[in-house]
């Protein structure tokens, strides 16, 4: 028995040893017969963007001649470093991933993934440039213009400090979002960055101004301006607010009047405040009136709120009267007959009482006069 089960064991090596160097010679043969052939044909494959081709087969054409100084078509196979051929096309400015390899009838494969523009932003300098779904910056192309969302004054850096990535990454998360949604692609316009680095949608359809706040839950932001927009602007009509601020937790806030959009939050503050105390100065000093608390609103965005949006006070003065308004002490007028405008006099004050000579007593005024007679 045990001789039977050594001879078995020997058999069953010497036969897979017989399969394995059977495979080894011909994968060597094949090496060696590849090694010895040429390139009998190459096709070219773009993948990406379907739409914004910024490069196209002839442009891949053209870059791996000369790399290989020479036509692609018939040269030895040996010759192509496939790993420095991907390195090339890689390092185009429009190509984000490229794969090479040969099949087993010599035909080079070349697969390019082409970098997809999400957003084009104008610098405040006026140069632009579009960045990609991951916020790498491309330039732009001669050959065509990408339809993507318009984002501008961006600074005007040529070496991006950490703000300003961060502020570019805002970009590329708001941009990615309208990208997704064919409602916002039709709808916004252009989107606006601001001097505090907050940004404000311009749309397509309506005479208004939708304030974002910063790039942080843009998608709640965005769903509260739809929900305003099925709610309340569908029935109203699209023009009848100016500004449409979307940046507050579960708020939308609206004002019918555009004003100024870049007024100093800050100093218009101030002016309030100082409206506010005088009236309460000009009212009787005994009277003692307690204001109503302040309601501050709970934020999506790190900006502090926009008073332009509220109804400014010296806008509405109806609704700034004061409980006890001051009498005006300006003189009355009247109007006569002969159309002459004449004020009326105001009544003179009495005179004081004069008060009452002293009277001398009759003794002191015969003692003058020398005595009595």
């Amino acid at each position: 028995m045990n001789v039977k089960s050594t001879i078995k064991r020997i058999l069953f090596v010497a036969i897979w040893l017989c399969i394995g160097g059977g495979m080894f010679i011909l994968l060597m043969a094949a090496i060696s017969t590849k090694k010895k052939g040429h390139c009998s044909d190459y096709v070219i494959t773009l993948k990406g963007a379907d739409k914004n081709l910024f490069i196209d087969q002839k442009d891949v054409e053209q870059l791996l001649k000369k790399a290989t100084k020479g036509d692609i078509k018939g040269e030895p196979v040996v010759s192509f470093n496939l790993h420095e051929l991907e390195k090339m096309l890689e390092h185009n400015t429009w190509i984000n991933e490229a794969e090479l390899y040969f099949d087993n009838k010599d035909v080079l494969h070349v697969t390019v993934t082409e970098k997809e523009p999400v957003a084009r932003v104008f610098t405040t300098a006026g140069n632009s440039f579009y960045i990609d779904s991951v916020g790498n910056r491309i330039p732009l192309s001669d050959k065509l213009s990408a339809r993507v969302p318009v984002f501008t004054g961006f600074p005007e850096k040529k070496k991006l400090i950490g703000k300003d990535s961060v502020l570019l990454m805002e970009v590329k998360a708001i941009a990615n979002h309208v990208n997704n949604d064919a409602f916002w692609q039709s709808q916004v316009a252009q989107i606006d960055i601001t001097l505090e680095r907050n940004f404000e949608m311009v749309p397509v359809v309506g005479n208004h101004l939708v304030k974002l706040g910063n790039g942080e839950n843009i998608d709640k932001k965005f769903n509260r301006l739809m929900i305003f927009y099925k709610q309340v602007l569908s029935k109203t009509g699209f023009d009848k607010y100016k500004i449409i601020d979307v940046q507050y937790k579960g708020q939308v806030v609206t004002s019918k009047y555009a004003g100024n959009a870049k007024v100093d939050s800050i100093q218009l503050r101030k002016n309030v405040e100082k409206l506010l105390r005088q009236s309460i100065e000009a009212e009787n000093d005994t009277v003692i009136k307690a204001l109503p608390p302040v309601v501050k609103l709970e934020k999506d965005s790190a900006t502090t709120p926009d008073p332009s949006l509220q109804d400014n006070l010296m806008n509405n003065p109806a609704k700034n009267k004061s409980p006890n308004p001051l009498k005006s002490t300006l003189p009355k007028t009247t109007v006569k007959k002969d159309n002459k405008v004449t004020k009326d006099k105001e009544p003179k004050p009495k005179p004081a009482p004069k008060k009452p000579k002293a009277v001398m007593p009759a003794k002191v005024v015969e003692e003058a006069n020398g005595g009595y007679n």
